[in-house]
């Protein structure tokens, strides 16, 4: 899930359909393993498939491609840096998709928090153990505890905060700049909310798939109970999106209509949340973020 914006996941193409690579998502999960064996030669215990290339729905014009590797205890001074570097180097290959590689690293040790260090926030984590997809090496999961469920609402909301607030505030009004940012950023615009939101109901990872199918399974019965169900066309919509992009003009009209709505009702939830679970500060961002969205 993670976006690692500025390092191959920015949102600023301006192509709404982008072109699809030749190359294939499985072709990039090869070759990030190659260059991570090499890199990391004995050390590295297993390599894991995340995401959509692990739990389905991958979409070659939106998808990142997300690698897992867990390496032998114990943690040393030059694994950040090694592992930047066969990032950068997958990133280097040339294609798009390679340009989406993201890696989350760790030992058993920094998974199952007897130490610190590596780089899996707990919605990664929450993956790996659900969907992830062994790719080489033995299976290192066994034991790992699950991430508690207050740190998945409090990293969801930091990470919503971070990579979705000033952009949903900005364009609100002006569907054509979200459409301008490309239909791989639209989609993650839409979707993320339903995802953080479905993670917060169950505990359980926010697949677009699971997250956007409860969703509008709970929207069919508050339309059968005659209540509203905020953004439910633009989710389902978007959900398509992922692979058969729209035209310009109907997803203008489709966000005009459902994106204020429907982050109105994620941002009350979570409100709601946060406060429960004793997080003031993030509450009140919320809150302000709320205020700021029905202004715009």
């Amino acid at each position: 899930m993670d976006q690692e914006l500025g390092s191959g996941h920015e949102h600023t193409s301006r192509a709404w359909a982008p072109p699809v690579d030749a190359v294939s998502g499985e072709n990039v999960l090869d070759d990030a393993v190659r260059v991570g064996q090499e890199s990391l030669g004995g050390r590295l215990l297993a390599g894991y498939a995340l995401g959509s290339l692990a739990h389905g729905g991958f979409s070659p014009s939106v998808s990142d491609v997300d690698l897992a590797l867990v390496l032998a205890d114990p943690l040393q001074s030059s694994d950040p840096e090694s592992l930047r570097g066969v990032a950068e180097k997958v990133r280097s290959m040339g294609s798009s998709l390679h340009s989406r590689v993201s890696i989350f690293w760790g030992t058993p040790a920094s998974l199952s928090g007897r130490s610190a260090g590596g780089r899996f926030p707990p919605l990664d984590r929450l993956c790996l153990l659900e969907h992830g997809r062994l790719l080489t090496g033995d299976d290192a999961r066994h034991g790992l505890p699950r991430p508690d469920r207050g740190d998945l609402l409090v990293t969801g909301a930091r990470f919503a905060l971070d990579a979705l607030a000033e952009d949903v505030v900005a364009k609100a009004d002006r569907p054509d700049l979200l459409v301008a940012a490309g239909v791989r950023w639209t989609t993650k615009i839409v979707l993320f909310p339903v995802r953080f939101l479905f993670t917060a109901e169950t505990g359980r990872e926010g697949t677009n798939d699971a997250a956007a199918g409860h969703y509008l399974a709970q929207a069919q019965a508050q339309a059968q109970a005659q209540a509203q169900a905020p953004g439910a066309e633009l989710v389902a919509a978007a959900l398509g999106w992922r692979a058969n992009s729209p035209s310009r003009d109907d997803a203008m009209a489709m966000l005009g209509d459902g994106l204020v709505p429907l982050y109105v009702h994620y941002l009350t939830d979570h409100i709601r949340r946060l406060e429960a679970c004793g997080n003031s500060e993030l509450a009140r961002a919320f809150r302000e973020w709320r205020s700021r969205l029905l202004l715009a």
